[in-house]
């Protein structure tokens, strides 16, 4: 995140980081309930032993709870099931995490649009065209040649 978003209090901080993770695994708990914890830590890129402190501490706060059930290996295993606590919070939550993904939206809109406008307004060339312009061999430059 730029400087300027991060000035303006839209930089990501560790609340925001952990209110994602929970936006996160209520989001996938509640469209797969059977997931296990070594599942939803792969599909969230988090250690296991985070997505167990997370599962915890929604089941603490009443945002899940876990059923047992067996699986298709004949081992007993949870399904997580999102609490009407946990439908309201993950309502919640998608409201403050929209708000600030349409802000880091917003910003990185004009940041690229005041990016166009110093392209635009470059006197001789636009770094862009240096990038569509062959670069010229070392061996082809000025005064080295057969004479």
């Amino acid at each position: 995140m730029n400087q300027k978003a991060q000035q303006a209090g839209k930089g990501t901080n560790d609340s925001d980081r952990a209110d994602e993770i929970h936006f996160r695994v209520l989001k996938l708990l509640e469209a797969r309930p059977e997931m296990t914890q070594r599942e939803l830590a792969r599909e969230l890129g988090i250690s296991l032993g985070k997505a167990n402190y997370c599962v915890k501490a929604m089941l603490e706060k009443g945002w899940i709870k876990a059923n047992n059930f067996k699986n298709s290996h004949n081992k007993i295993a949870y399904a997580y099931l999102l609490t009407p606590a946990g439908f309201e919070k993950r309502a919640k939550m998608t409201v403050r995490f929209l708000k600030r993904k349409m802000a880091e939206f917003e910003s990185l809109k004009r940041e690229i649009e005041q990016l166009q406008q110093e392209i635009a307004t470059s006197d001789d060339r636009s770094p862009l065209s240096d990038m569509t312009s062959p670069v010229p061999a070392p061996w082809q430059g000025e005064g080295q040649g057969g004479s």
